[in-house]
């Protein structure tokens, strides 16, 4: 009993600590299910703050948004009632649309979500500053708050956000929306294009942009329709389209090179993830749905009449051979600067004073998972190996990175740049990014529940350091 006392008490977090020290800690027993891991206190490093890595603080913005967190009793259309944390009192959030490289500025205000709010850029590489983790690169906003974001959204393509304060409940509670890029030339023209944003609620009330039933769509026949399936779960979604011919053109914001007509196969999405898919309309109805339920989902059809099953069985789509090769600025061949390994593990143990089934990373725990330390340049080489019983969406902050291998089968289709990596259980998967945007950075598991125990890691550039303290006794929860 004395041993069980010590570890559930070893293993809490200091009430107050910088995310520069992440892994700057003597290990106890940490990752052995029954032992404690002893928090050594250190200095804060010395280097230049992070604040300094803002996006353009002078110029008037090209887009301008405000955002306010509040609380909200939801009435969903199908007469689920949930209660929830709104950007704007809407699931999703406003949908915010911009054009490439155009100035952004996004007010937040917090009115009354007593915990804090902040605003992350999924899969949007932004200056450090920029990038919302509170204890990392801001503080939270407080009710009565806000908190101002300017940047430029350097690539064209389908992305999201979402709080990352206790973001494990803050999302699935509803402060998430879609981020959309578009190129500097508008929309194509002629194209029907639909966001479709996946949600579930606890009790697993599942939405698709807030709708918790089937939802009807008219499209005339011949359109072009470009679906952005967005995944704001942290577990794994499979979507079904069922009635016509489609191709995946894009995958976490970025274009696949000669993508292929596809017929009859699943996609799969990890939490965090985005694809892009490209259809013609026909003169028949067509019907999209996730694999868990599918009752629900969007029906396009001619004229507003008729009605088809979604097909919810098959072989998922391998995008690691999926579209045709193009040329890549490293790859296979690069020699890197350097290479980690991240040996994915799960166990009973304790987590912050708490008993779980904690998943280990090279068998630590946030924050004793040593950072990955780079030099601006670097090109860093990252294997995953999946050895836990789920699947783990890596997430790597401002940085997007090349797909080498799974299970040490080469790519051979078109370039996959993700900036969430699906790791499924088993599986082994190699990747390449090059350090280009400095800061700090976190690295973590999108399964938001995993990083809520302790599934977190950090890139950290090489002089960088951070002013923002994290911890119980500070306004700052990130996970």
């Amino acid at each position: 009993m004395l041993g069980i006392v010590w570890s559930a008490t070893s293993s809490k977090l200091p009430g107050s600590y910088n995310m520069t020290d992440h892994g700057h800690t003597t290990a106890a027993g940490a990752g052995q299910g029954s032992g404690g891991v002893t928090h050594v206190a250190h200095d804060t490093p010395t280097g230049r703050s992070i604040t300094a890595l803002t996006g353009p603080r002078d110029g008037k913005p090209d887009k301008k948004f405000t955002l306010t967190a509040r609380k909200a009793q939801l009435t969903l259309p199908g007469g689920a009632k949930i209660d929830g944390w709104t950007y704007n009192g809407t699931v999703p959030g406003p949908l915010l649309r911009v054009t490439q490289n155009e100035l952004v500025e996004v007010e937040l205000v917090n009115q009354d979500v007593e915990a804090g709010v902040s605003l992350h850029w999924h899969g949007v590489d932004v200056p450090n500053a920029e990038d919302g983790v509170p204890g990392l690169t801001q503080d939270a906003v407080p009710p009565g708050g806000r908190h101002v974001y300017r940047f430029r959204s350097p690539d064209v393509g389908s992305y999201w956000y979402h709080s990352h304060q206790v973001s494990s409940e803050q999302v699935r509670a509803g402060l998430y929306g879609a981020f959309i890029v578009d190129p500097p030339q508008g929309p194509e023209p002629g194209v029907t294009d639909i966001p479709v944003v996946l949600h579930t609620f606890k009790g697993q009330v599942q939405t698709i942009n807030g709708v918790d039933r089937l939802e009807r769509t008219t499209i005339a026949p011949g359109t072009k329709v470009r679906l952005r399936l967005i995944n704001t779960d942290s577990l794994s979604r499979t979507f079904a389209l069922t009635g016509t011919p489609f191709r995946v053109v894009g995958i976490d914001g970025t274009p696949v090179n000669g993508p292929g007509e596809i017929t009859g196969k699943l996609l799969e999405l990890g939490g965090g993830a985005r694809n892009d898919v490209e259809f013609t309309m026909p003169a028949t109805p067509v019907r999209l749905a996730a694999t868990n339920f599918p009752d629900k989902g969007v029906l396009f059809t001619p004229d507003g009449s008729g009605d088809l099953e979604a097909v919810v069985t098959g072989d998922k789509l391998d995008t690691n051979s999926y579209g045709t090769p193009a040329p890549t600025p490293f790859g296979r061949d690069t020699k890197p600067s350097q290479t980690v390994e991240w040996v994915m593990d799960n166990h009973f143990g304790f987590f912050d004073g708490g008993f779980h089934m904690v998943f280990t990373v090279n068998g630590k725990l946030f924050p004793d998972v040593p950072a990955t330390v780079v030099r601006e340049g670097d090109i860093v080489k990252v294997r995953f190996v999946n050895r836990s019983f789920l699947d783990h969406p890596m997430h790597l902050h401002g940085h997007h990175v090349l797909v080498l291998s799974r299970n040490d089968k080469p790519a051979s289709g078109s370039p996959q740049w993700l900036d969430t990596v699906l790791v499924r259980p088993g599986e082994t998967a190699e990747v390449m990014f090059r350090a280009d945007n400095p800061g700090l950075w976190m690295d973590h598991c999108h399964n938001l529940d995993h990083a809520a125990i302790g599934m977190v890691m950090h890139l950290s550039y090489e002089g960088w350091t951070t002013p923002f303290q994290a911890g119980t006794d500070t306004p700052n929860q990130p996970e």
